[in-house]
């Protein structure tokens, strides 16, 4: 994997005229953002098992990385088949995988529920802890708000953290989003912790000094959102 045609398998690749969703690349100054196929699973197997977080806290809702090894590894593969499945123009989510210097260092997920209606999307991350604190977070949901809100029409996003995930929290602050009430959550059996909502309008999104480059765009428009129009950058 040393680029972006290679990462979304070329745009001869007979599977993307089928599932178009494998012809969308979103590129950034560090990152290549595509849709997790199965040839990247390996190396983001390897991204889970090298860490996610610090394992005395669960930043997430489910404690997914809390499973023994091997569950841990079989899991992983059978969830990326499973959310792939699922998509359709009422209800989609797309893990991207996220590639840093050729390899695979983590997903970065958009996912909508009744898309056609009400033009919202939420987004979902992780990252492997060798690459934390690079400021790669910001990026690539920077990334994926900018297909969002200027490819696929979209008019808002959340998202979500625990209220003490600083790291989670500073990306959305930084990116324009603002708090949009808490709930509390089993994060695992029988510890409880407050997580944080957090709301982002199309104008209020803060945008980075860059622009994503997007290839396989407008066959994805149709694919997700069929008889619309993309609506204007910006």
């Amino acid at each position: 994997m040393t680029g972006p045609a290679q990462a979304a398998g070329g745009t001869t690749d007979p599977l993307v005229r089928v599932w178009p969703l494998f012809g969308l690349v979103i590129t950034t100054p560090r990152l290549v953002l595509t849709p997790v196929r199965d040839g990247h699973l390996p190396e983001l197997v390897d991204a889970v098992l090298a860490g996610v977080h610090d394992p005395a806290e669960m930043p997430f809702s489910v404690p997914w990385t809390d499973a023994p090894r091997d569950v841990l590894v079989t899991e992983t593969v059978r969830h990326q088949w499973r959310t792939r499945v699922g998509v359709s123009p009422e209800d989609w989510t797309i893990n991207f995988a996220v590639l840093h210097e050729g390899r695979v260092v983590g997903v970065q997920d958009l996912m909508a529920r009744r898309f056609p209606l009400l033009r919202r999307v939420e987004s979902g991350s992780w990252l492997t802890r060798p690459v934390h604190g690079r400021g790669l977070g910001t990026e690539m949901r920077a990334a994926v708000l900018q297909f969002a809100f200027d490819h696929l029409g979209a008019t808002s996003a959340v998202s979500s953290a625990a209220d003490w995930n600083a790291a989670s929290l500073g990306v959305s602050r930084r990116l324009g989003y603002v708090p949009n009430g808490t709930a509390l959550v089993e994060a695992r059996p029988g510890e409880v912790q407050t997580q944080q909502n957090l709301l982002l309008a199309r104008e209020d999104f803060a945008r980075p000094d860059w622009s994503a480059h997007v290839d396989g765009a407008p066959e994805v428009l149709a694919f997700l959102t069929p008889g619309r129009a993309p609506a204007p950058a910006g």
